[in-house]
């Protein structure tokens, strides 16, 4: 399964992926990437054997797919349950490649996991969880009418700084409302 907006793809993640992902994800001790992707928590790197040891967290697995442009495999998009019984359930993003960060990949790739989310699960929200730290994240789920439904104060400790922790979703009904849902 895949869902496509021109030269944008999110779609189910193959072995074929697994070396590229590794590389963009665990072969680095500090990759650029991290910095924005919730910075306070450590970072392992991973040797690709170990990696592709654990490689049924990736492959045919429904709760984390590819974020493909133009062929290239540059992310991922993802969930997990909060409290499944309830259908509560968080969603993320990680662009890895920075050449395709301010370029409005991520918007367009959340836009098309929050319409396969609220399609293939009961869902009535969809929210994910960043850092103050993070603007861009912010600014695109206000961009996607998402709300701020938490704000943990001085909570996220980076650098020698303290940040807050952020809460973004939306409700079913609100998505369905706007036109990117619709």
């Amino acid at each position: 399964m895949s869902y496509q907006d021109n030269d944008l793809k999110i779609r189910s993640i193959t072995n074929e992926d697994l070396p590229r992902l590794w590389e963009l994800i665990y072969k680095d001790k500090a990759p650029e990437w991290k910095k924005w992707d919730a910075p306070y928590f450590e970072h392992k790197q991973i040797p690709f054997d170990e990696f592709m040891w654990n490689k049924d967290h990736y492959v045919n697995h429904d709760q984390r797919w590819a974020i493909e442009v133009a062929g290239e495999l540059i992310g991922t998009v993802s969930y997990y349950w909060e409290h499944e019984p309830s259908h509560w359930l968080e969603m993320g993003i990680g662009i890895y490649n920075p050449t395709y960060w301010s370029g409005g990949y991520g918007t367009r790739a959340i836009i098309l996991w929050i319409n396969h989310l609220f399609n293939s699960l009961p869902l009535v929200r969809v929210g994910y969880t960043t850092w103050s730290g993070n603007e861009r994240m912010i600014k695109v789920g206000e961009k996607l009418g998402m709300k701020m439904e938490g704000r943990m104060r001085k909570c996220r400790y980076y650098n020698g700084e303290y940040y807050d922790s952020i809460r973004m979703g939306i409700l079913r009904e609100e998505w369905e409302s706007t036109i990117l849902g619709g």
